[in-house]
């Protein structure tokens, strides 16, 4: 039962991969398939694991980025039922070794299904000539079962049929080969930070607060909590004078006068 239950929910995350995209991180699923396992601090942490791992990864122009929503369900589901009577960080470190490959593996099924996509191009444009909205919204439904479908399939199988065989096959891996897996997921959440702080740090003097948070944590070993209250102080202080400055660039401009009526004459002619 609980095997249907997630094969759902994956169905399901693949049509809201295409529509309202609310529950497409890791963040979001994997504990909803704690939930569904019994054992929600396990998905909590699972998923906020994989968020950092993930957290700078998205299509971006032709590229496809590995599924995560297919990544997160297979190894979040077989890290726990896997290692029930085992560790959280057991669980964890499963589903990071399974995360990775099991993505990347999906990522090439979403390309077909994105071949298959592009064939009702010419049948949405003619519809959208003849301005037939009714039938262009029973379109939206093909692709979309289509990618609930991609998510639902491969989930099933791995559940059904790989928990126990790809449990063994990770424990018959050699052991530089576990070992090189574990220095790989503990670089890829540098690695996704690292393209997310390129995205929004914009202006150099931004980098400051980066230089402070790296001495907050490294230096004087503070807590997330602190860390975060004193950002939102320093937030709170940029976005001031940041305002400040602008007010006083406003106000350092001259106003511009009306033109008179002997110069607007002057300037009609």
């Amino acid at each position: 039962m609980k095997v249907f239950i997630l094969t759902a929910l994956a169905f399901l995350l693949g049509i809201d991969d295409v529509s309202t995209k609310m529950f497409r991180r890791p963040l979001l699923i994997a504990p909803i398939v704690g939930i569904i396992l019994g054992n929600l601090q396990a998905g909590l942490i699972i998923g906020a694991t994989l968020e950092i791992m993930w957290m700078g990864i998205g299509d971006v122009g032709a590229y496809m980025a590995p599924d995560l929503i297919t990544g997160t369900m297979i190894s979040t589901s077989l890290a726990i039922m896997g290692n029930s009577n085992g560790s959280i960080s057991t669980m964890v470190a499963t589903a990071i070794t399974l995360a990775v490959p099991t993505s990347i593996l999906a990522q090439q099924l979403l390309v077909l299904i994105e071949t298959v996509n592009c064939s009702l191009n010419g049948w949405a444009k003619k519809l959208a000539d003849n301005a037939d909205v009714k039938g262009t919204y029973w379109l939206t439904w093909p692709p979309a079962l289509l990618y609930g479908f991609t998510r639902a399939f491969p989930t099933f199988l791995a559940l059904q049929f790989g928990a126990g065989a790809i449990q063994q096959a990770i424990n018959d891996l050699p052991k530089f080969i576990i070992n090189g897996l574990s220095t790989a997921g503990s670089i890829i959440p540098s690695v996704g930070i690292a393209l997310l702080m390129m995205t929004m740090l914009k202006k150099r003097e931004l980098w400051m607060f980066v230089i402070l948070g790296f001495v907050l944590s490294s230096y004087l070993k503070l807590d997330i909590l602190p860390i975060t209250l004193i950002a939102i102080v320093f937030a709170f202080l940029y976005e001031r004078a940041t305002r400040e400055l602008a007010n006083q660039a406003v106000a350092s401009q001259p106003v511009q006068t009306s033109i008179g009526d002997e110069d607007e004459e002057d300037y009609d002619l």
